[in-house]
């Protein structure tokens, strides 16, 4: 793989490839040093840089089916390199996207004002939600818009399909503005220019969606553009904005561009894929027209239901705003999440990854439940946020080198292999899609059945076996005495299906437990008291990561089965997601390849969504970067099976160990044609024992097809009563009475071989 510098923004760039037009930093690698490059038959772009600037960005090699890349560019044309040719190869850049990679530094953004409350950097994170209720049914909307500004809301958005709904919006807000309700609305604009110019004479904020306010409704073909066709589009597309920015401006209201994964146009996908790369570009075309009419009230958003695609999407939008100067604040959400705590689980993900960048003005956490019930979540996660910008928390500096923004690449830690003698079997003490662990108390040991329970493994006579979802390790802080010989039984049943028992140095040197993985830390190592163990102990080592450098040489001379970071609660001023980034760049540096597990120690007292939200956002913001082999989550006064839970959904949110069926599930707004919460856990309750198998449960057309971008089936309501199936972005059956249609959603994935029944109770 050919791999190089670019200059970080190009001028006099000319290409008959539209893809080309897209960030002149992101695609582009200037390749030196290099004679030749073998052709695998690809289709490769060469320009010419007329005026190559000084600033450089590095770029590395892309992963393998890269969702950035859009098409296949692997390979240059087999010939001479010239100096001044610039090739598109498989590459991603190492271009800035936040402040600070070492610290949580809030980025720097102008201020935009959505009625009388002010979004950017220099003004609190704001939360907001939508109503559910009918636009049309004015009083409905008016109260559960005043419930939402009651919870603590600083924004509601509003769906306002059409010219009926435009009207009622008149109504809604002279009734709130009566009612001494001046909370901003938002009008969630699809498909209608003509209606978006009519509320914004009332409403205070447009969102658009760039794939869908112009382009026609995408049909998922592939088309076929000439540069004279291409540009024709663009025109078309100023044409139809134009007469909305120049409202806007008129009457002083905001805007959001907000871009959703599913919903790009064919167009767009047919140039870029249905990537991240697409979703910018999308937007960009929709700010080039506001900034040439001198508007910049407005914020962008970059929404998916995967956190993956939705944090890579964030980040390119951020480097190439940095290239072109830009600095208009961010919505950030996670859009079709779901509901309880998958859904919170989700949000935290995504949301929370990009605030421990300082990243994000405004949020939403998009559940299907009652949006009042979205803002403490929210508020949650928004305090989380400012507390690690207003603390600056992280580490200190240090180079990276390593970590792929833009592009998923899983670093995966060399999992436990068998040894020569050894008595018992340690490769399943961890998993390869990642790792389950928790912590076992002494108490849990007296009733072995249930610890075994409690563990997820299935019983056959009373004694424990290994399932897709079971956990892979225990942590034993106090071992049972040596003398009682129940306790000690249980947890040899549990070693000899091969799962890991974890205990700490001081208890195994007191009271040894044979084949157990002794709990050491750095300072235990440089002591040398871990060689009081026989000879041939699996070792698992605990650190922070932001020790200094020569304390973390001693893991070069140790054989350690797995590492687990793990930093106190107590540090205000460190940062578990940039010490755990700093220890991912040593071991890369030093070519140590340890697995390493993300041990989360929570205080007493912890609420539910504090931990989801501080899982999500302190592990997964490392785990959607293909940093972490697994987790460990520690709560002193929460229910276990709530952690376990919590820990597989971690995983799962983060596309990593799928254990159960994956919903993609809106949150229900005007334009949903059914009950959207009674209808998802029908569906839920019947369907949730599929692992891999993914099924959108979607309200109305709007969030259709596009937005089940990653869902296997798709329930979508299709009128009144009647529900359309798909299959993928395909619809296979319509019109079905929604009486029959979950019957008919569990038959559709049983012609595709896709069912199992449930598992009988034990």
């Amino acid at each position: 793989m050919a791999t190089g510098a670019v200059p970080a923004s190009f001028s006099g760039l000319k290409s008959m490839d539209h893809s080309l037009s897209f960030t002149k930093s992101v695609d582009f690698v200037k390749v030196s040093n290099l004679q030749r490059l073998k052709s695998r038959g690809a289709k490769v772009s060469v320009i010419r840089n007329s005026n190559p600037g000084s600033e450089i960005a590095e770029l590395q090699p892309a992963s393998e089916g890269s969702p950035l890349l859009g098409t296949d560019v692997s390979a240059v044309m087999g010939r001479t390199i010239l100096s001044d040719e610039v090739y598109l190869l498989n590459v991603v850049p190492r271009q800035k996207y936040c402040v600070s990679i070492h610290k949580t530094v809030r980025r720097k953004t102008c201020t935009v004002m959505v009625g009388n409350v002010a979004l950017g950097s220099e003004h609190p994170i704001r939360i907001q939600t939508m109503t559910t209720t009918d636009t049309k049914d004015v009083a409905g909307t008016v109260e559960q818009v005043m419930r939402i500004a009651d919870k603590g809301a600083d924004i509601v958005r509003i769906t306002v399909q059409g010219k009926k709904e435009a009207d009622a919006c008149f109504e809604i807000k002279n009734t709130l503005v009566q009612k001494n309700y001046n909370i901003p609305l938002v009008a969630d604009i699809h498909f209608a220019p003509s209606v978006a110019l009519r509320v914004a004479e009332c409403f205070d904020k447009i969102r658009v969606n760039p794939g869908n306010f112009a382009d026609r409704r995408a049909q998922f073909e592939k088309l076929e553009y000439t540069d004279e066709d291409y540009q024709k589009e663009l025109e078309h597309i100023e044409q139809v904005f134009t007469p909305l920015v120049e409202k806007c401006k008129k009457y002083g209201r905001a805007m959001r561009i907000g871009t959703n994964h599913g919903s790009l146009s064919d167009r767009i996908m047919s140039y870029y894929g249905d990537s991240p790369r697409g979703m910018v570009e999308s937007a960009f075309e929709f700010a080039r027209i506001c900034r040439k009419l001198d508007y910049h009230n407005f914020v962008f958003s970059m929404k998916a239901s995967n956190p993956v695609v939705m944090v890579q999407a964030y980040r390119l939008l951020l480097a190439e705003m940095y290239v072109e100067g830009w600095d208009y604040p961010l919505h950030l959400g996670v859009t079709e999440a779901g509901e309880g705590e998958d859904g919170r689980m989700k949000s935290a993900i995504g949301i929370g990854t990009l605030l421990q960048d300082g990243l994000g003005d405004t949020i939403r956490v998009s559940l299907t439940e009652p949006p009042e019930e979205e803002i403490d979540p929210c508020r949650r996660l928004a305090n989380l946020g400012m507390k690690a910008s207003e603390l600056q928390q992280g580490v200190e500096p240090f180079e990276e080198k390593h970590r792929h923004y833009f592009d998923f690449q899983r670093r995966t830690g060399q999992l436990p292999m068998q040894k020569e003698g050894e008595e018992v079997d340690y490769r399943g003490v961890l998993h390869r899609d990642g790792s389950v662990l928790m912590s076992v108390s002494l108490d849990q040991l007296k009733t072995p059945e249930l610890l075994y329970k409690s563990l997820a493994a299935k019983l056959v006579v009373g004694m424990p076996f290994k399932d897709l979802a079971t956990v892979d390790s225990i942590l034993l802080t106090e071992l049972p005495p040596v003398e009682d010989s129940d306790s000690r039984l249980a947890l040899k049943r549990l070693v000899d299906i091969s799962m890991g028992v974890l205990t700490p140095l001081s208890e195994q040197l007191t009271k040894p437990l044979p084949n157990a993985v002794v709990l050491v830390n750095l300072k235990e190592l440089s002591t040398g008291a871990y060689k009081l163990l026989p000879e041939g102990t699996r070792l698992a080592v605990s650190v922070r990561g932001d020790e200094p450098y020569k304390e973390l040489d001693i893991l070069k001379d140790v054989d350690a089965t797995m590492l687990l970071h793990n930093l106190p609660f107590t540090e205000d001023k460190i940062s578990r997601v940039h010490a755990a980034r700093r220890l991912f760049e040593y071991l890369a540096d030093n070519a140590l390849n340890f697995p390493v597990i993300h041990h989360i120690q929570f205080p007493k007292g912890t609420h539910r969504d504090d931990l989801v939200i501080g899982a999500g956002t302190n592990a997964g913001a490392l785990l959607v970067d293909g940093l972490g082999d697994g987790v460990l989550l520690e709560a002193p006064d929460q229910d276990f099976d709530f952690l376990r839970n919590t820990s597989f959904n971690l995983l799962q949110g983060c596309r990593m160990r799928n254990t159960k069926t994956e919903y993609v599930s809106c949150p229900s707004c005007g334009r949903t044609l059914f009950d959207l919460q009674e209808i998802s856990a029908q569906i839920r309750e019947k369907t949730l024992h599929l692992p891999g198998v993914s099924i959108a449960i979607m309200g109305c057309i709007v969030n259709g097809p596009g937005e089940m971008a990653d869902a296997d089936f798709g329930y979508v309501g299709g009128a009144p009563g009647k529900i359309d199936l798909y299959v993928g972005k395909t619809v296979v059956k319509r019109g079905i009475d929604m009486e029959c249609a979950t019957d008919a959603l569990i038959q559709l994935i049983k012609d595709h071989g896709r069912w199992v029944d449930p598992p009988a109770e034990e």
